[in-house]
């Protein structure tokens, strides 16, 4: 059961993700979720450094598409202004979002990741769905109401996962 909770792999930030790296593992698309992994939840608009981050992958010919649990006019006002697909409400980890997202994309699930900042919505979801999942450390110290409560479950799997060995972060540049 705790197998469905490990990503494929730990990054402290979607920065630490290239397009070089995602090339060549056959990469083509990547769905990543919005709030605490691109940018704090409550931050409206992306960073100028997530906007070259953006730019590289498509200059790589890597296609991205946000997969949230917030509402429309939350992640519409963010991507939007970049030019990037969304689905809202997206009701992680059910996996009808990350299908959705896969398809549009029109790849095969080995040419797209998963990046998200939580075990219960992002990873689970994407490993369900036999997808490559990226856990990166959330951007913000806070977080909204129901991320609490997931936060808390996260950290009882992460003294589980830690225990067996499995929790490998990769180090600090």
């Amino acid at each position: 059961m705790y197998s469905y909770f490990i990503p494929s792999e730990f990054v402290r930030s979607v920065f630490h993700i290239t397009p070089e790296t995602l090339k060549n593992k056959g990469v083509k698309g990547i769905i990543t979720d919005l709030d605490n992994t691109l940018v704090e939840w409550d931050r409206p608009e992306a960073t100028p450094k997530l906007i070259e981050w953006f730019a590289a992958m498509k200059e790589a010919g890597i296609q991205i598409t946000i997969v949230s649990n917030n509402n429309e006019m939350r992640v519409q006002a963010f991507a939007e202004p970049l030019g990037i697909p969304f689905i809202s409400r997206a009701k992680k980890p059910l996996g009808k979002a990350f299908s959705q997202a896969r398809k549009e994309m029109s790849f095969r699930k080995e040419e797209v990741v998963v990046i998200g900042d939580q075990l219960l919505t992002d990873v689970l979801g994407g490993n369900i769905q036999k997808l490559h999942t990226i856990l990166v450390i959330p951007v913000a110290k806070s977080d909204g109401f129901v991320t609490k409560f997931n936060r808390m479950v996260e950290r009882r799997i992460f003294r589980y996962l830690d225990k067996k060995g499995q929790v490998t972060w990769e180090e600090e540049d």
